[in-house]
């Protein structure tokens, strides 16, 4: 019985240690993979990139939480100093009162960027969905993808993977709160994509072609009160459909990274 006892013990042990090292041996590869296609300054940009691709990272009591005001501020000085002409917001807009990507695009209005020029991708639920319609949605071929740098290294390898000529650059700030629940996360994550990256996941909406060379206005929020007057009983993605223009292809909303 005790020779059982301790079989099973160690059969436990190898499966722990054999995940942990499968963990860690995805992440190297991730970290290895994308880190050539990441630089650490404006300098290093050329300046023929087709947009700015800005990730969401959460809103609080209705504006840009610390990390999404150093993604946004970063996005919006690289657009000023010429290294690319359009800017694509891609995050949250997962009900009528949660609308991420509206309140970045009237932070960069705000900064002086022109309305025409700010895109807003209202379904960038994960990170590999905001690559995904970036490039099949948007029409996005080489983007400047702006994020922190814990995040950069998962989002340029899945934009990789996804075909768009990327270059990611950091826009570390200072330090957040919550860094070990974050790490631990984004480790988690980066396993998660890879397998998502290799199977070519379709995301939770797809959508019409809105190209990123065409008027960032076509993406901006229809009014939802005169929309919502001529609604009785319409459910979730009727609704999303209406305000968005984005053809639903599941009926729950997205969770998840």
């Amino acid at each position: 019985m005790k020779k059982w006892i301790k079989r099973i013990f160690l059969i436990i042990v190898l499966l722990l240690i054999f995940i942990v090292l499968c963990i860690l041996s995805l992440n190297l590869w991730v970290t290895l993979h994308a880190k050539k296609d990441i630089v650490d300054s404006s300098q290093e940009l050329s300046q023929d990139y087709d947009c700015i691709l800005i990730l969401g990272a959460g809103l609080n009591n209705g504006k840009p939480s610390p990390m999404l005001t150093d993604r946004l501020n970063k996005g919006i000085s690289l657009y000023k100093e010429g290294k690319a002409p359009k800017i694509l917001m891609s995050g949250d807009h997962g009900s009528e009162y949660y609308n991420e990507v509206k309140v970045m695009k009237q932070y960069a209005m705000d900064a002086g960027v022109p309305s025409s020029d700010i895109f807003m991708d209202h379904a960038g639920f994960s990170t590999y969905e905001s690559m995904w319609r970036a490039k099949n949605v948007f029409s996005v071929s080489k983007p400047i993808i702006v994020t922190q740098r814990y995040h950069l290294y998962r989002a340029t390898y899945i934009a990789q993977k996804s075909g768009l000529n990327c270059t990611g650059i950091p826009s570390d700030g200072y330090p957040y709160g919550g860094k070990p629940k974050r790490l631990i996360r984004e480790f988690l994550a980066r396993c998660k994509d890879v397998i998502t990256s290799a199977v070519e996941s379709p995301p939770s909406y797809k959508g019409d072609k809105i190209p990123i060379t065409g008027d960032g206005n076509e993406t901006n929020d229809l009014d939802f009160n005169k929309k919502y007057k001529m609604l009785h009983r319409i459910n979730y993605e009727a609704f999303f459909m209406l305000v968005t223009g984005i053809e639903p292809v599941r009926v729950s909303p997205p969770t998840g990274f």
